[in-house]
């Protein structure tokens, strides 16, 4: 071999197997809790539209029905119309809902996502 051929071998560059390994275990736990927790804001966003619905009943038990036959058709599992706390802010009506979830990751770690909504 020629001092050329030498030359241009050493200067070579790529992904090594445990790099790509790297890369895939990454990619696999970026996935793995993005699949989980994209149906949470899909919730987290249907309940927030489900109280801006339900502000519009009457009364406080009205309300609570509402959000509940809200929740029934939009498949709302995290929160009930019992756990909205529904006041008034001067004439206006103001509902709001606190609740969290929670992701496995490994062993005693959990991915805790934390949601609030109030109606405006």
């Amino acid at each position: 071999m020629t001092i050329n051929q030498w030359g241009s071998r050493a200067r070579q560059r790529g992904l090594s197997f445990i790099g790509l390994v790297l890369i895939g275990v990454a990619a696999v736990a970026v996935f793995a809790i993005g699949g989980q927790s994209v149906p949470m804001f899909i919730e987290f966003n249907a309940a927030k539209r489900a109280i801006e619905k339900a502000k519009l009943a009457g009364s406080v038990p009205e309300i609570r029905a509402q959000f509940d036959r809200s929740a029934a058709i939009d498949d709302i599992n995290s929160i009930r119309g019992a756990d909205l706390e529904i006041g008034k802010a001067g004439d206006k009506v103001i509902v709001k809902f606190k609740y969290s979830r929670e992701i496995a990751l490994a062993g005693p770690a959990f991915l805790v996502y934390r949601f609030e909504a109030q109606t405006k």
